[in-house]
């Protein structure tokens, strides 16, 4: 928070002890047994202990931020699970809630989306009862299909034509009359800004319901808003003397929609682009930002798959353009960043919905989106002209759906910002390298081998804003890392691909204002182990399986305030599983055998924060969880403050957040 300078006075220092709070050992080998075949949030008694991670000689603001950092009271919470159930089960922990009151404000309640004429209307209106600011604000979707066979659906919902959630549905896997179910919560207090004002909104789910697909989806969602715990004069953004206790949130959040009714955007090919135009942007922008979302459907659905063109329809869904694919991000045609495309598996993918019960692949149910930021830009978006931000996917095949949200701090000491990107390195387009070892027989047609195709990024975007705290110059440095390998297996009436894909983004923002820097660096990175099989025996009967050997989502983040106390977070959500389909040489079905799969989540921070949970199934049942194993003395501790991004966030100047 402070920089040592011969113009500057000498800090106050302290000397700082920052303790965590946990919980005392639990067995929890025997995960299995009849006393723990329902565990729901607070069964397990929990008595209270602190130990001290380390002692710190920090300024006395510094300190204040370690000692609010590492306060509030443990708060785990996951789903409940039952041994044997075949309804949803993830692995995911929860939101945890702080402690005061929340109101509730419900955005649509029991809402059928079977054969809608068009999306379901939400009306918001903020809570009267819970001014703003909040401590903070979550978002909670509960969902039921009802029937014995249906499509995955995706999903959205959107509240001023801001995209406040995305994902897809599970197939059924609970027998009728009773219900699958599931329930998504998310944290939407970025989103403040937006909930300040009466909006118009819309949920757009399509479930159609016809012939042999009888699955009926119905769902409601909420917003909970959490008042101020203990201090209600904190503020945030400028308040209070320019620091508040709540962490930055953006002041703006704009639609890339001109029209707040629509709802995603198509992408066909590498040439469509989805173009959001702003023609009186705030002139006081410090700070922009931009969360993407790049949805794979239709023919891109399983475009991990994919094979170069040449090579006509050898991949194991017949899809071209190869197996790579990248967001890119330009502003009035410059480019301005990238974000990765995540490769989600929906829960009819891969041709092998039975795989993905009772759980889901990594973010099936809620995609998390990917947050480019576009800081350097700022006092290009501050010139008082019109502005176009576009979004456009690099080898998209038909089709992948977007969306997106424009974040925007502002300086609220100045009413006119001004400044200039210095220096872009990025090219408008990737270049991809497709290397071809493929075998044929004497009529030329492919027997097997393999195909790899790879990317490699580096670039830097330097810009600069002289604000009312002076000059700020922001580098956004980044390396991406991509490459997707294809073996194939190719004999007669038969076909085996396993597909081994990485994709990884190392970013460095360094953000200097005055005498002050603050370095955060960030990786993501997206493993993807796939094998994939349609084999004929000599009998005629045939297997058709899918063998994920790793489906992952890593991101970690590091932020360095200058010469004081640095922080880290990291989260592991991993998924493996692996499902056979039998048919007999008549063509009937005879069952599926070699069904099973685990999800392992994991997220562990410097402030002492861990929560972990691995859950197992086998034949589309629960078989059984281990919670804690990955944390100190086997205990899960997560803190409702998530003290990471709170002291994060504060010494950053804007939102570093790793939970849900």
């Amino acid at each position: 928070m402070f920089a040592r300078s011969p113009a500057i006075a000498e800090p106050k220092w302290c000397t700082c002890s920052v303790f965590a709070a946990g919980s005392s050992p639990v067995d929890s080998s025997n995960v299995t047994s009849a006393d723990q075949a329902v565990r729901s949030r607070g069964d397990r008694a929990m008595s209270t202990r602190l130990h001290t991670v380390r002692s710190l000689r920090l300024p006395i603001a510094q300190c204040a931020l370690a000692v609010l950092a590492c306060t509030g009271v443990s708060n785990v919470s996951a789903q409940s699970l039952t041994i044997g159930s075949h309804n949803v089960a993830v692995a995911d922990p929860t939101v945890p809630r702080p402690p005061t009151t929340p109101c509730v404000v419900p955005l649509y309640t029991n809402a059928s989306f079977d054969n809608p004429s068009g999306p379901t209307p939400i009306n918001y209106t903020p809570p009267a009862g819970c001014p703003g600011p909040w401590e903070k604000v979550v978002l909670t979707i509960d969902t039921s299909m009802v029937g014995t066979n249906q499509f995955d659906r995706t999903g959205s919902i959107w509240l001023g034509g801001a995209i406040l959630y995305f994902g897809t549905t599970q197939e059924p896997s609970v027998a009728p009359p009773s219900a699958t179910t599931w329930h998504i919560e998310k944290d939407v207090t970025d989103y403040s800004a937006l909930f300040t004002a009466s909006q118009a909104g819309h949920s757009d789910f399509v479930n159609y319901v016809e012939g042999p697909y009888d699955g009926k989806l119905s769902g409601s969602a909420a917003l909970y808003f959490y008042p101020l715990a203990n201090d209600g004069n904190r503020g945030r953004n400028g308040d209070n003397g320019g620091h508040g206790i709540l962490q930055p949130r953006p002041d703006l959040v704009l639609s890339m929609n001109s029209n707040p009714a629509n709802g995603t955007y198509a992408l066909n090919t590498t040439a469509d682009q989805y173009t959001a135009t702003y023609t009186s942007l705030p002139r006081n922008i410090e700070r922009a930002y931009l969360e993407v979302y790049a949805q794979s459907q239709s023919n891109d659905e399983i475009w991990y798959s994919c094979n170069p063109n040449d090579q006509g329809t050898l991949s194991f869904f017949g899809c071209n353009n190869t197996a790579f694919r990248e967001t890119e991000i330009s502003i009035d045609g410059q480019p301005a960043g990238v974000a990765p495309v995540y490769p989600w598996i929906y829960t009819g993918g891969t041709g092998n919905p039975g795989l993905w019960e009772p759980t889901p692949g990594v973010q099936t149910l809620s995609f998390v989106p990917y947050r480019v930021d576009l800081t350097p830009f700022a006092g290009t978006l501050d010139d008082g002209k019109t502005h176009s931000i576009s979004m456009s996917v690099f080898n998209a095949n038909q089709y992948f759906s977007v969306a997106g949200n424009l974040l925007l701090y502002l300086d609220h000491g100045s009413k006119q910002v001004r400044g200039a990107v210095i220096s872009n390195s990025l090219a408008a387009a990737p270049t991809p390298q497709v290397v071809e070892n493929l075998t044929t027989d004497a009529s030329n047609n492919v027997t097997g081998g393999n195909i790899t195709v790879t990317s490699n990024r580096k670039f830097a975007i330097v810009g600069v804003v002289a604000t009312s705290h002076g000059v700020v110059q922001t580098e956004v440095a980044q390396k991406i890392a991509f490459s997707n390998s294809q073996d194939y297996t190719l004999p007669a009436n038969s076909e085996g691909e396993n597909i081994v894909q990485t994709t990884t983004v190392d970013s460095t923002t360094t953000r200097t204002d005055g005498h002050k820097t603050v370095v955060l660096r960030e990786r993501h990175s997206y493993p993807l182990k796939l094998n994939l099989g349609y084999f004929e025996q000599a009998d005629g009967s045939y297997q058709q399986y899918t063998d994920v050997k790793e489906q992952g989502y890593r991101q970690s983040a590091s932020v360095f305030p200058g010469y004081f106390l640095g922080a880290e977070a990291t989260v592991d959500n991993t998924f493996d599983g692996n499902n056979t389909y039998n048919w007999n040489a008549a063509g009937q079905f005879t069952g599926a055998t070699d069904t099973y799969s685990h999800q392992d989540y994991r997220y562990r921070d410097s402030f002492d924060e861990c929560y972990s949970r691995k859950i197992s199934s086998k034949d589309n049942a629960l078989t059984g969880w281990v919670d804690g194993a990955a944390c100190w003395m086997g205990s899960n501790n997560l803190s409702w403050r998530d003290r990471f991004s709170q002291y994060a966030s504060s010494v950053y100047g804007a939102t570093v957040q790793l939970l849900p």
